[in-house]
């Protein structure tokens, strides 16, 4: 994966004479030496050109003989971004999909993950997009984790990200509508959720009530569920998404508590 901070220290290393150079080729995954020559470098024992574009902002995977972005235009614009954190975050025409303001969206997902205490549990991640909702819940012990991501284009950069877990027999990605496949998953049958929907106005039928009743049928009692809100439009709309959410999760049988840009709910019925 190439990045315009790499691509330039391989054009000064190059400019300057220096022979070789300590960088990552995967987001910060790790760290590795290329060998820099006049017209190409060489990493893992093969040799690279030297992009002919690479823009800020981007990210570049191999082709088979070019570098391409990192993005596809279906229905929409769909791309992965780098981050200072190494991490990317992806955007869906210019909407960033992951906070990176002050954490690293690996971070953060952490955190959110730790809410719902993975260890020995059976999870239903709903939207899951790069998977570091999944990658944590693995990390932390978790028996299995059912993913499911709508966007086919989104689980196509998923392949591409290094920081994306690989479906395994804990791990399962299913590409598919949560809001339509939740009806086929069996009462009680999850020890917990984690719900990262995109913003209500793209999706708006992952906030209803209707698939809230779905969350609590779904959930064993006592199960925990994190559903990341954010706060869009707070000031031009005068919209509270984290209290509206609340109160609809309270209607469907859910104790709720405001934590962080979410809600943390355990079902109580």
């Amino acid at each position: 994966m190439l990045t315009l901070p790499v691509h330039e220290a391989l054009l000064e290393a190059r400019d300057a004479g220096v022979a070789s150079i300590t960088c990552s080729m995967d987001l910060g995954r790790s760290t590795s030496t290329v060998t820099v020559g006049p017209s190409e470098w060489v990493w893992n024992g093969r040799a690279f050109p030297y992009a002919e574009v690479c823009k800020d902002r981007t990210i570049y995977y191999w082709d088979d003989d070019s570098f391409q972005p990192a993005a596809r235009f279906s229905n929409s614009l769909i791309k992965l971004v780098p981050t200072e954190w190494g991490a990317p975050t992806f955007e869906i025409d210019g909407i960033k999909m992951l906070p990176t303001a002050h954490v690293s969206p690996y971070a953060d997902a952490e955190r959110k993950v730790g809410l719902i205490q993975p260890s020995g549990k059976v999870i239903l991640d709903t939207c899951g997009g790069l998977g570091y909702f999944a990658a944590w819940c693995l990390k932390g012990g978790a028996l299995r984790v059912d993913s499911y991501e709508k966007n086919p284009d989104v689980i196509w950069l998923r392949s591409l990200n290094p920081w994306s877990p690989q479906a395994d027999e804990r791990l399962t990605l299913t590409q598919g509508d949560i809001s339509e496949k939740i009806a086929k998953i069996p009462r009680e049958s999850v020890d917990a959720i984690l719900h990262d929907p995109p913003r209500f106005g793209i999706a708006g039928e992952l906030y209803s009530q209707e698939f809230y009743v779905q969350l609590a049928r779904v959930l064993k009692v006592n199960g925990r569920l994190f559903h990341y809100t954010g706060a869009p439009n707070r000031l031009t709309s005068k919209r509270d998404v984290p209290n509206e959410v609340a109160t609809r999760l309270r209607r469907a049988g859910f104790s709720t508590v405001l934590n962080g840009d979410g809600v943390l709910a355990t079902r109580m019925r």
